[in-house]
């Protein structure tokens, strides 16, 4: 579970692979996999290494619920996010809402917004 402190910028990279893993619930070769297709980008160190932003973790988030929960492959994630920033609309919000029953807030990462659902 991620917590952020008002004064702090989401998209500062400050996670290492093995905690930006350990927060999404994810192996870090799963995160590696997603850099090598091309799903997110992780800042990098002089030194490369990985270091990964809130948001970073979030586009993460929405990775693993399109595919665990809604049966999306890697490619199929790819569009989603493409169209996305295409069209400029939240389709993967629109997903997200369609697939759960509970209200979903905009702020609230799908992991923990399914929690709640099942709850």
């Amino acid at each position: 579970m991620t917590f952020r402190r008002p004064d702090q910028d989401a998209t500062r990279p400050v996670y290492v692979i093995s905690v930006a893993a350990s927060i999404v619930s994810a192996h870090p070769r799963t995160l590696r996999i997603y850099e090598e297709e091309g799903l997110v980008c992780p800042a990098r160190t002089p030194t490369n290494i990985r270091l990964y932003s809130e948001q970073d973790v979030r586009r993460i988030m929405w990775i693993r619920h399109l595919t665990q929960n809604l049966g999306v492959n890697l490619a199929g994630v790819r569009i989603l996010f493409e169209l996305e920033e295409r069209l400029g609309t939240r389709i993967l919000e629109r997903l997200y809402d369609e697939g759960t029953t509970g209200e979903h807030s905009e702020d609230a990462p799908p992991a923990k917004a399914a929690a709640a659902a099942e709850a």
